[in-house]
């Protein structure tokens, strides 16, 4: 598209000057005039013509002078268009109040054509930068609107009804909690029916952050819920969820996963724990202990790799944390961690407290040491009590 320039000037020869100079960007189509001899005018030919970007002013004319159009122009907040005002040498009092109010450039009578034409290319060097930015600016929008709606995605996709199963709140309280560090995170939490005595719960936590992580973090918790609902051994939850995985993994991505199955019935919990942060028991006495530390190897890294089971028992009053190293490696501004050792002091004084209590506790604790310290990690826990 030409750029479209505006000439106002109450000098009818100036018209013919200007299309026999630019004759040549004329027929290439690069320039278009248009022309008008009054502010008054100018501002009808601005209607009519709307994709005007350039506007070539005298300040000395009658109706309307031209720094009473610049006023006017300024009023439309455009700022890709580029006013170059035109006067007389000696004027320069109102070419020095016309910089002022926001000209881009001026030129002087009698026109040398030549800088004119300079004038201009430097005016389109501008608009054009306005116009990329405009572009990128729109884009940023677009990509925010995009987040906030993936945003809405990934929390919807995560269990949020509590109690999620009503029939077991004589048996079973269970809660949980993820707060991403971006708009959308890698972390993720899950549970679901496995049998009438089986419940399967999920921590896991992908590498990396922001869409990709988000994106495979839904692949994942698929994935891991759609073989555990067959009703396997976690091992082969795992195991089957890391092929996959690993066949289609992209940038080396990968993720750590500690998945159980819990008797409702007998307390009873058969997990398997890929290179995740161990969870920690709690007694209803106060004692709190990490699970013993497993070294199966994260998910979706490797094709191939075995898995192990391991047992735990939950007598009635014991509850399961489970977290991500977004709780542990918090950092105040002093870049100090939060750490295992702070956790299970707040998990010491939380033993008989309901899991979302529990949860909301540690939250609590780690934002208090966190202070006004940017948050680096999504922070997810999920907590599980046998009643």
């Amino acid at each position: 598209m030409p750029i479209k320039i505006l000439s106002v000037d109450d000098e009818m020869d100036l018209e013919l000057l200007l299309t026999q100079y630019f004759r040549r960007k004329i027929r290439k189509g690069e320039y278009e005039f248009v022309f008008a001899h009054n502010g008054l005018e100018a501002l009808t030919m601005m209607v009519k013509h709307p994709d005007i970007e350039i506007i070539l002013s005298d300040i000395n004319m009658p109706e309307m002078d031209g720094l009473t159009l610049l006023a006017k122009l300024n009023e439309m907040r455009n700022p890709a268009l580029k006013v170059i005002m035109v006067s007389a040498y000696g004027d320069m009092g109102n070419i020095r109040q016309a910089m002022n109010n926001g000209a881009f450039d001026f030129a002087t009578k009698p026109i040398d054509l030549d800088d004119l034409s300079v004038t201009i290319e430097k005016a389109i060097e501008q608009i054009e930068y306005v116009h990329q930015s405009q572009a990128e600016h729109t884009q940023l929008e677009s990509l925010k609107s995009d987040l906030a709606i993936a945003s809405e995605i990934q929390q919807a996709i995560l269990p949020r009804v509590f109690p999620p199963f009503p029939e077991l709140t004589d048996k079973l309280d269970i809660a949980a909690s993820m707060t991403p560090a971006k708009d959308v995170g890698g972390d993720f939490y899950d549970f679901f029916r496995i049998d009438d005595d089986r419940i399967g719960f999920v921590m896991a936590d992908v590498s990396g952050k922001g869409i990709p992580a988000a994106i495979f973090m839904a692949v994942s918790r698929t994935l891991i819920r759609a073989t555990g609902i067959r009703g396997g051994k976690p091992s082969e939850c795992i195991a089957y969820s890391n092929k996959l995985l690993a066949a289609e993994s992209v940038d080396s991505m990968f993720v750590t996963v500690f998945y159980g199955i819990l008797n409702v019935n007998t307390g009873e919990v058969t997990f398997c724990n890929a290179g995740h942060n161990p969870p920690y028991l709690m007694k209803p006495d106060g004692t709190v202990e990490p699970l013993p530390i497993m070294n199966d190897p994260m998910v979706g890294a490797i094709d191939g790799l075995d898995y192990h089971d391991g047992t735990l028992q939950l007598e009635h009053g014991d509850s399961i944390v489970l977290f991500t190293d977004g709780v542990t490696e918090a950092v105040n501004k002093d870049f100090e961690e939060f750490g295992d050792s702070r956790l299970k002091k707040t998990l010491e004084g939380v033993t008989r407290q309901s899991c979302q209590q529990t949860i909301e506790t540690v939250k609590a604790d780690v934002a208090a040491f966190v202070g006004e310290a940017e948050q680096s990690d999504d922070i997810t826990i999920l907590a599980l009590k046998r009643l």
